[in-house]
């Protein structure tokens, strides 16, 4: 059962107690991803299902295709990226999402000559900034929403970059990215959420906790 706390915003009303617990690598792309069970390197292990993607962000994919599949193994290049259902979910800003499909054993946009993720990596080298455009569910990682609650992504207790002690908490690592999707109201409502947890932990269990700057 997952234990909430509630929180002040108009739209999220709980978060899940153990995004300010549980920890996560602070660079994925420096960390070598392992799978839980079996136990096996799998890298970019987060993103080998494909990803929901909002309707205005697969647009905004599309329409930056020459730059991404300039990047992709010839195969990927030509299959299609989306699936062809279009399911309705008001969670999402559209209102509808489509998924990306599966290249091998990862997301079509991981099957390149480097790791991680042919739309980051194209706006890198493009110069263009990658928000609004790479799907915010994978911007979010390991935080997911639904209509009323922050919490934990079902499967990032199946990847190594949960079990580093030395990293980061999950709500630290993704504060920025949840103040850029959803706006500073809701890391006003999770600090406050955030310290009420933090005080309620024995105190040398709080203090060992590592945390990233507020900035």
């Amino acid at each position: 059962m997952i234990d909430l706390v509630p929180i002040d915003h108009p739209r999220f009303r709980h978060a899940e107690q153990a995004i300010f617990l549980r920890q996560v690598v602070g660079d994925c792309m420096a960390h070598r991803c392992r799978l839980v069970e079996p136990d096996r390197e799998k890298l970019d292990a987060c993103c080998q299902y494909g990803a929901d993607t909002d309707l205005g962000e697969r647009d905004r994919i599309l329409a930056r295709a020459g730059e991404i599949r300039a990047l992709l193994v010839p195969a990927a290049r030509e299959q299609p990226w989306f699936t062809d259902e279009v399911e309705d979910d008001l969670d999402f800003p559209s209102g509808r999402h489509v998924r990306t499909t599966t290249f091998g054993d990862g997301c079509v946009f991981l099957a390149h000559d480097r790791r991680g993720c042919a739309i980051h990596r194209a706006s890198i080298e493009g110069g263009w900034d990658v928000r609004g455009t790479k799907p915010h569910v994978c911007r979010l990682f390991p935080l997911t929403y639904d209509d009323a609650a922050i919490v934990l992504s079902d499967d990032y207790r199946d990847y190594s970059c949960a079990y580093d002690p030395g990293a980061p908490t999950v709500y630290r690592n993704g504060r920025d990215t949840l103040a850029d999707i959803f706006g500073a109201d809701l890391v006003a409502a999770l600090d406050a959420a955030e310290a009420i947890v933090r005080a309620a932990m024995p105190r040398a269990d709080a203090v060992r906790l590592p945390v990233l700057s507020r900035g």
